[in-house]
């Protein structure tokens, strides 16, 4: 289904791909970004939807030293979040706090109060612990998983644990588990691996073509949603998870990301390189679902259940959040800097 443009648009100043929900404001739906810029000063926005709903707000407008290809929002302080950057060939990763007192100052600096500088190959994504407050957060490379802790009063990030190279060779990103915080899901180049953080071992794993993003139902145990190499989308049931249990057709090109909405049952976000941003109604069979026994012998139920495609944009989306204040609320971001802010409460009613 083709949905007519409705989305709230805000540009950015340069190329990006990062747009995170910032979780921790629960006074306002708030969004934060990073450019991508190779030559010039690059910027994170701090971008908040009006009391109105009508209009995106610029709350805040920072720079950052380098190109930045990783954010993520804290869970516990909307002032703090982390980034993936890079300069030239060398990529690092850091934590920032954005100054208390931002709106007052004339040109207010980001403090840098931790480095996760044990990495000796490119890094992918941070992560952080998914829900409560806790210090605790994740950071992937190429070849190396390593546990931080966050002291954010002394500035410091130290390594609480690390697993390296072995079955963790190549990784791409990865994703917390909300249902149980000892595990996390990382994709490599041909399968995903799960690891019990409490050993920093594999734990078990999908020999599955090479995934492009994964996301945790955070409604429902056991269920992972995943962007395929090539342009579908794939639900897993972790209990039985030799084949999806469903599949999704995603994009007419790349699906780059994947997201479930945190409150509604069944509802997953995908962005693609064909410049659209899908919404689907795909409900996975519960546990006690009577046909259940029959799945185990043919998983895979092909449907279709696509609920709008949003296709204000000019280039590839890359970047793509929920709201988790107002869960019917999502942003994308596209490479060419646009963020668009929609609402998907025409479609509730459908669920």
């Amino acid at each position: 289904m083709q949905g007519a443009s409705t989305g709230i648009g805000y540009g950015l100043k340069y190329q990006a791909r990062c747009i995170a929900d910032v979780k921790a404001d629960t006074d306002h739906t708030s969004f934060i970004a990073g450019t991508l810029s190779l030559k010039e000063e690059n910027e994170v926005h701090l971008i908040r939807l009006s009391s109105g709903g009508t209009e995106l707000v610029c709350e805040g407008l920072f720079s950052h030293p380098n190109e930045i290809w990783d954010l993520s929002s804290c869970p516990f302080d909307q002032r703090i979040f982390s980034t993936v950057f890079s300069s030239g060939e060398s990529y690092g990763a850091a934590i920032w706090q954005i100054p208390e007192l931002y709106g007052q100052l004339n040109s207010p600096q980001l403090e840098r109060i931790g480095s996760l500088d044990a990495h000796n190959s490119k890094i992918k994504c941070t992560l952080w612990w998914p829900s409560g407050r806790c210090d605790k957060l994740i950071s992937i490379d190429e070849q190396n998983l390593v546990l931080w802790s966050l002291d954010s009063s002394r500035k410091t990030a130290q390594v609480q644990s690390q697993e390296s190279a072995g079955m963790l060779h190549y990784l791409s990103g990865g994703a917390w588990d909300p249902h149980d915080l000892n595990s996390v899901a990382l994709t490599c180049e041909s399968s995903i691996q799960f690891c019990d953080l409490r050993t920093m071992k594999k734990a078990n794993s999908i020999e599955h073509a090479h995934v492009r993003n994964i996301d945790y139902d955070t409604k429902k145990k056991y269920i992972l949603v995943t962007a395929e190499d090539e342009s579908g989308i794939h639900i897993w049931d972790l209990r039985m998870a030799k084949v999806p249990i469903l599949e999704l057709p995603g994009h007419a090109h790349w699906t780059w990301a994947v997201r479930c909405n945190p409150e509604y049952d069944g509802l997953i976000l995908s962005a693609g390189t064909d410049s659209a941003v899908n919404l689907w109604l795909a409900s996975p069979p519960s546990s006690d679902d009577t046909a259940s026994e029959s799945l185990v012998e043919s998983p895979k139920r092909r449907v279709d259940p696509l609920l709008n495609s949003y296709s204000d944009y000019e280039d590839s989306v890359y970047g793509l959040a929920w709201s988790s204040r107002e869960p019917w609320i999502f942003a994308s971001l596209s490479y060419d800097g646009r963020v668009v802010v929609e609402t998907i409460k025409p479609h509730l009613s459908r669920k």
